[in-house]
């Protein structure tokens, strides 16, 4: 598994989450909910459909008030965050209000405009506007209409939106969708410059599972609305799932070992030294993908008071989290009934 090389500077807390709740109705949708970020790190926050991602980031982003639970947001607790906290947060939406009309390099400018009076001494801003659009690609078509770009320019502009202000802390959801790879891998080296360089605590959901692999420092899974996960994709595989498989073929035949603990490195050469005339060799690790669904499968198939409820929960290392199905469904879009485009509206610019 492949992560960023360095490790983001400790001690300094962006996101400080402490037994956050959330109930619509007799609905619980998230039941004690804790975490943190540091600065310049970079979180996925993964989970199935109706898992409270969406509600956790809303209130988070300062767009939902929350039932229950102490959350600090950049030092400050959003339900009470005024203009100039809002312009240290970046918002990327799996989609944006359409400027169709507007050119490129126009319509960043414009936006960035709401930023000047929030601009410090530690962090100056908003982005050069130049700058931000050969970060994000678009040098080409700085001129171009919005209208006329392709669904990956678009998907740059988005991009470029959420972090004209040069955001303390960026919240990302699937920031890549409609990427070729080329572009997917020159963003991961944007979030990678976010972190390393401007020091932004970057917060992503996302359900590609490889991205969240190669740019999270930590993972985070969200499951009928508890953390069921915390830690980074080597950490998570380790202790959830068998470390790796050994495949070899011999005589025609395909083997597989599971190697639960330890290095394969062992059996590999005792396999090697044997008289089986192994032909074929395969040593695979675990996945992020073979971790999330392991813990998803054990989150879903724990039934309180069912006869293999202490196995499971022993299973999931000592994490609390046994929730149904029915437990995760949430009510309207997004848990709350909130949908993109009411997000966008509220958080179009520091203007509003």
């Amino acid at each position: 598994m492949t992560a960023r090389s360095e490790s983001p500077p400790s001690g300094d807390v962006a996101l400080d989450v402490r037994d956050l709740r959330m109930r619509y109705g007799t609905k619980d949708v998230l039941k004690g909910v804790s975490f943190t970020a540091q600065r310049g790190e970079v979180v996925a926050l993964l989970g199935p459909n109706g898992a409270g991602k969406t509600t956790t980031i809303e209130i988070l982003e300062g767009f939902r008030m929350r039932s229950a639970g102490e959350v600090s947001v950049l030092g400050q607790d959003p339900a009470h965050g005024d203009e100039a906290w809002r312009a240290r947060l970046g918002v990327v939406l799996q989609s944006w209000r359409d400027h169709g009309r507007w050119r490129v390099r126009d319509l960043l400018g414009y936006l960035a405009r709401f930023y000047t009076p929030y601009s410090t001494a530690e962090v100056s801003r908003p982005w050069d506007v130049d700058e931000l659009i050969k970060v994000v690609g678009l040098a080409e078509q700085s001129r171009a209409k919005v209208q006329t770009l392709s669904g990956g320019q678009r998907r740059r502009l988005d991009v470029a939106i959420g972090i004209v202000g040069r955001p303390e802390l960026v919240f990302l959801d699937e920031p890549t969708a409609g990427f070729d790879p080329h572009a997917r891998r020159e963003f991961h080296d944007l979030v990678h410059r976010l972190a390393d360089f401007e020091n932004t605590t970057v917060l992503l959901t996302t359900h590609d599972l490889d991205e969240a692999e190669k740019l999270a420092d930590r993972i985070l899974v969200l499951d009928g609305g508890e953390i069921v996960a915390n830690g980074s994709a080597d950490q998570l595989a380790r202790e959830l799932t068998t470390q790796a498989e050994v495949r070899w073929t011999s005589g025609g035949h395909r083997n597989v070992h599971a190697v639960a603990e330890g290095d394969p490195t062992e059996f590999v050469r005792r396999l090697l030294a044997s008289d089986l005339g192994v032909t074929e060799l395969e040593v695979r690790r675990a996945s992020l993908e073979d971790t999330y669904m392991s813990l998803v499968h054990r989150a879903e198939t724990y039934q309180p008071g069912s006869d293999d409820a202490g196995a499971a929960r022993a299973d999931q290392a000592g994490a609390d989290h046994g929730e149904t199905d029915q437990d995760q469904a949430g009510p309207g879009p997004d848990e709350g009934g909130r949908t993109d485009q009411d997000r966008a509206e509220q958080n179009e610019g520091v203007q509003s």
